[in-house]
């Protein structure tokens, strides 16, 4: 009998890490592309519609993360921040290049998903890598998961550019305590 009781209880103490990083779920919600939900308290997705964001706060989230430069082909950045205010949202907007990535970029990122009700946060970009990649910096700083399971869950929540995940990789390794 102890043994059945010491075995069960290494089986629950190895499920634990697994239990840790949430499940993503991908879904189809019109007007929001490659949307892709985790248990605990992100969405991260692609391009959105103005006319989303309703549903987006019918969801249970409380802000939106734009990382979407304003020059980007169909980004609306105006009409987006205008539907969240008028749907009661947080709106951030904090501009993106997955091909020329910055350092500054991210630091305000993580000001914006740290900030006071922020979370749960809708982060979006065009098609989700770069919410993902900053999801990965997040995790892996903020609440110090290790770079291999932050990785693991943002590459189940989109994030695919090798090159965006090198930076973002170096970026933690820079600014880890």
């Amino acid at each position: 009998m102890k043994t059945v009781l010491s075995v069960l209880l290494m089986l629950a103490i190895a499920a634990v890490p697994a239990a840790a990083q949430g499940k993503v779920t991908k879904e189809t919600v019109p007007g929001i592309t490659n949307y892709a939900h985790l248990e605990t308290t992100v969405a991260c997705a692609g391009a959105i519609t103005p006319e989303s964001v309703g549903q987006i706060k019918q969801m249970g989230f409380v802000s939106i993360i734009n990382l979407r430069e304003a020059t980007e082909q169909g980004a609306n950045v105006e009409a987006e921040s205008a539907a969240a205010k008028k749907a009661g949202l947080n709106y951030y907007h904090v501009p993106f290049n997955g091909g020329m990535p910055t350092a500054a970029a991210v630091d305000d990122f993580l000001k914006a998903i740290t900030s006071k009700g922020a979370e749960p946060a809708f982060i979006h970009c065009a098609g989700g890598n770069r919410a993902a990649s900053m999801w990965f910096v997040k995790r892996a700083l903020i609440d110090k998961w290790p770079i291999d399971k932050a990785m693991a869950e943002a590459t189940d929540l989109g994030f695919t550019a090798q090159p965006l995940k090198t930076f973002m990789t170096d970026y933690v390794k820079a600014h880890q305590k």
